[in-house]
Parts: C-alpha cells; sequence; structure tokens
C-alpha cells in the first residue's frame, strides 16, 4: 500500500537568514522582538535602522578603505584628522539624539544618574551605581549603556576639536573605544557582516517575492536571498544619505553611512565572486547524492535544467559583484569628496545627491537582472519611478553599452591580428586575450545580450561557450565566433543610438572622457 507523501512546508523567505546572522541568543532575540513591538511611534523602524547603521558606520569608518576620495592619501603619521573627528562627533550626536528617542521617558534616568555621580561621596556607592549602568539584562539596559558611553564619547570629540590638531594615535584611540562599546553590546551589535534583522530587513516588493519563491535549490535560494537583501539594505543606505543631503547641518554625516555602504558591497562583492559558486554547486552535489541510482535516469532531464540553471544564476551574480565593484569605486572615487577635504554642508549636499542617484540606479538594475533571469516569463519590478532615477538608469545602460562595446572592438583587433598569422595559434599562451575577452563579458557583456532582445541571443552564446574550450579551439571555429561578435558589435552601436534618443536623455550628452575613466577603473581592476 503506498504511503502518502508529506505536505511540502512552504520556506519562511528570510528566516534562515535572520536567524543565523545576528547572532543573537534565543532569549535576547525574544526580549528584543518584544521590546521593538511595544515602542509606540509610527517611525520606530526608521529610528532603529539608521541607529544601528550609525553604529556600524561608525567603526567602518576608521577604515580610510571605506572613505570617498581619492585613494591618493598622506601617510597616517603625518594627516590631521581634525575633519575625520568631525565627521565622527556629528555622528555620535544624531545616535546619542536617537538613543533618546528610543528610550523615551527612560532617557530622564540619565541625566539623574550623572548628576548622582557628581554628588555622592562615597566610593562604595559610586561603585554600586557604575555597576548599574553596565547591565544589560534587557533592551533597556543595553540601550542606557550605549546613552552613557556615547555621550561621553561625544563630549571627548568635542574636546580633541578644540585641540586645533587631532593626531593619527588619537583619532584612533577614539574610534578604538567607540567600537568596543557597540561591539559588546548584547542587544544593539550590527557588526557582523552581511547580517540583518527582522525588524526592518523586510523586502515589500511583490516581484521580488515571487522571484525568491521561484529558487529550489535551498542552496541557491540562500545566495539569492542574501544578495536581495543586501542590495535592499544598501538602498535604505542611499535613501539615507539623500535625507542627510537635504539638511547643511548634517550633510557631513553622510560620511559615516558611505563608510558602511561601502564596507557591505565589498563584502557583498567578495561573496559572490569567491564563495557563491561553491555554495550552489555544493548544493546540486548534495540533491544529486540524494537521488537514488534507479531514479537517475527518470530525473536526469530535470537534473539537467537545474545545472543549467545554476550556471546561468552564477553568471548574473558575477556581473551583478563586477557592476557593483565598478559603480562604487568611479561615484567613492570621482563624484564625491573625500572627508578630510572640509567641504562645507551646503556644497557637500549637491556631491552626495549626485552619487545616490548613480548608486541607487545601479542597485536597482541589479534587482531588475536578478528578477529577470529569475523569472524570465515576467516583467521585472519598477523600481525606478521618477524622471531622476529613469534619468540614472538611462545613462548607466549607455555607458555600460559603449564599455562592453570597446571591449569587443579589442577582442575583434586581437582576432584579426591572429587570424593573419595563424603559426601563433600554436602556442598556449596565445589564448590569453580570450581568456580575457570571456571575463570581461562575464563582468560587463552578459547582461547587456540578456536584457536587450537581441535576436541572434542563443547562436551568441552558443559560440561564447565555444571559446572556453581554448585547447580545442581552431581556426573555423574562432571565425564562427568572430563573426558572431562583429554581428553584435554592430547591435550595440544601434542599441547605444536607441538608448541616446531617450527621453530622459534628451538634453544630456554622452560624456565619452567619464566612460573611458570608468572603463579604466575596471580594467584597472579586473
Amino acid at each position: 500500500m503506498p504511503t502518502s507523501r508529506p505536505a511540502v512546508v512552504p520556506r519562511d523567505v528570510y528566516a534562515d537568514l535572520l536567524r543565523d546572522t545576528r547572532g543573537l541568543i534565543r532569549e535576547a532575540a525574544l526580549a528584543r522582538e518584544h521590546w521593538f513591538a511595544s515602542l509606540p511611534w509610527e517611525r520606530k523602524e526608521e529610528s532603529l535602522f539608521e541607529l544601528e547603521m550609525l553604529f556600524k558606520g561608525l567603526v567602518c569608518f576608521g577604515n580610510p578603505r571605506n572613505h570617498t576620495g581619492s585613494a591618493k592619501r598622506s601617510p597616517s603619521v603625518a594627516h590631521d584628522f581634525v575633519e575625520e573627528t568631525r565627521v565622527m562627533r556629528d555622528g555620535l550626536d544624531r545616535a546619542v539624539t536617537l538613543l533618546r528617542e528610543l528610550l523615551g521617558d527612560r532617557d530622564r534616568a540619565y541625566t539623574f544618574s550623572r548628576y548622582l555621580e557628581s554628588v555622592i561621596p562615597e566610593d562604595a556607592a559610586r561603585s554600586r551605581l557604575v555597576k548599574d549602568q553596565l547591565t544589560q539584562d534587557t533592551p533597556e539596559e543595553a540601550l542606557f549603556l550605549l546613552r552613557n558611553a556615547l555621550s561621553s564619547h561625544l563630549d571627548l570629540a568635542d574636546g580633541m576639536l578644540r585641540l586645533g590638531r587631532v593626531s593619527n594615535r588619537i583619532f584612533h584611540a577614539l574610534h578604538a573605544t567607540i567600537t568596543r562599546e557597540i561591539g559588546r553590546n548584547a542587544y544593539f551589535n550590527p557588526l557582523v557582516t552581511l547580517e540583518f534583522r527582522a525588524e526592518f530587513d523586510r523586502i515589500r516588493t511583490a516581484e521580488v517575492l515571487e522571484s525568491l519563491m521561484a529558487v529550489e535549490s535551498e542552496a541557491s535560494h540562500r545566495v539569492v536571498a542574501l544578495t536581495f537583501l543586501t542590495l535592499f539594505r544598501a538602498l535604505r543606505y542611499v535613501s539615507l544619505v539623500d535625507e542627510y543631503a537635504t539638511d547643511p547641518a548634517a550633510a557631513r554625516r553622510a560620511f559615516v553611512v558611505l563608510a558602511v555602504l561601502r564596507s557591505d558591497l565589498r563584502a557583498l562583492t567578495r561573496f559572490l565572486t569567491r564563495k557563491a559558486a561553491d555554495v550552489m554547486s555544493d548544493g546540486l552535489e548534495r540533491e544529486l547524492l540524494k537521488v537514488p541510482a534507479r531514479e537517475i535516469e527518470a530525473k536526469f532531464d530535470r537534473l539537467e535544467d537545474t545545472a543549467r540553471r545554476i550556471v546561468a544564476l552564477r553568471s548574473v551574480l558575477d556581473t551583478i559583484a563586477n557592476g557593483l565593484r565598478i559603480e562604487v569605486r568611479r561615484t567613492y572615487e570621482r563624484d564625491l569628496p573625500a572627508p578630510d577635504a572640509g567641504v562645507r554642508g551646503e556644497e557637500l549636499g549637491p556631491h552626495l545627491v549626485v552619487a545616490t542617484a548613480s548608486l541607487r540606479a545601479t542597485l536597482h538594475e541589479a534587482v531588475r537582472s536578478l528578477c529577470a533571469e529569475l523569472r524570465p516569463l515576467h516583467a521585472p519590478p519598477q523600481l525606478a519611478l521618477d524622471e531622476k532615477a529613469r534619468r540614472a538608469v538611462s545613462e548607466r545602460l549607455r555607458r555600460e553599452i559603449w564599455m562592453f562595446a570597446q571591449v569587443l572592438r579589442a577582442f575583434l583587433a586581437k582576432a584579426d591580428a591572429m587570424t593573419e598569422e595563424p603559426d601563433l595559434w600554436s602556442s598556449q599562451s596565445s589564448f590569453q586575450f580570450v581568456r580575457e575577452f570571456l571575463g570581461h563579458f562575464r563582468a560587463i557583456g552578459y547582461q547587456l545580450v540578456r536584457s536587450s532582445d537581441y535576436e541572434r541571443l542563443d547562436p551568441f552564446l552558443a559560440a561564447l561557450e565555444q571559446l572556453r574550450e581554448i585547447d580545442l579551439l581552431d581556426q573555423e571555429r574562432l571565425d564562427e565566433v568572430v563573426g558572431e561578435c562583429r554581428d553584435f558589435y554592430v547591435f550595440l552601436e544601434d542599441l547605444f543610438q536607441r538608448v541616446s534618443r531617450r527621453t530622459e536623455l534628451d538634453d544630456l550628452p554622452f560624456d565619452r572622457r567619464s566612460a573611458a575613466e570608468t572603463l579604466k577603473i575596471y580594467l584597472g581592476a579586473a
């Protein structure tokens, strides 16, 4: 008698990632959730998100690699950190304000405790007071501890700024003590790389949720969920920077959020390029090993289709990672001044607005391209609705078309040179430019081909697949690849003109110099 199959339990899109990455024990997590649910005002999610990202940003700001501006800087020992201290001071000031909001009536206890510290004469009583201030048995007590510590650090920063010059050792001593205070907090420590919080890391776009649920493999599902969550977290960072940009008094605080944005996107691109493929392939291997030998033939087509989907997904993730890496480096190094440049708030605001438009367009395109890969028969989500966002998306697309056209033209020139001297193909080193072209195609070209309705898509991809077998590459196969690449180059030139005629680009001529500098950044880091 056949046994009935157990009902399939739907997967929670976020449950595993939220549980595994936030680093809280079960009791602490439940206490934090109860505390958050009890907060009475509507904007509690925005306040908690801004607070924890300021915590993380203050820590990330201590690493010069997360700063904006040119990578060329003076040695730390000779550098005056007064401007960086001003940025830290502004971040601390805003964090203390948010802590007071979250504590509500309990914030009055802070003022009272400071008063007691100044009037209690007995050391034993002072020791008990300090011990009470260091307890973290509840989220409120953990917030109170941070309120005490960061208020003191704010006073220290104010004192340092009155010195006239802030040395390397003093600045990093302040940063180190702030990092320790945040890192040892029991309930509000957001310093784990690629961690997510149930209170504010929720994807609310239906098309994205449906795309995520379309991923069948458990391992691939986890990779895609992590990617989506990081991209939407990054979009919230960008919105926060935009908000700061509107207020000259708050604009400098944006450097703190930009630091954590760069750190998180660097972590994502490293994961996608170095670990994601192994995670997905290991997951496929586990699924294959679960299939009994007698069922392999019957399930072969499904397993082959799953493997093909994983290969295509990996290509899209590589493209996303490279696109983010190029855009972040270009925006941070070209569009934004360094924190130590001392740019005033009213002058800094326009720089921030330009940067956020470019970064938002890149993040939107990453979400859309991933959704298009996961559900090719459905329209991708419309994330860029306003004119400024559409303009940034079109400008970025036009730049990428031009960039890959230059890469394609260089490949065709090298292939023509090799064709004129066929004996050169006998050397294995002669295939190096083929390998380089395949790398550039994964980084830039793959998504252009998939998203541009190219009518010769299948022959073009099949021809490129032959390039992967460079040990077997002969003149006839090379000629076929070159022919397909020439056709695609013509298509790219036409596509470039069509994108340039879009309404949102009517008054924006193509900046060839900027595109060339972006291509130089890509080639230098590839």
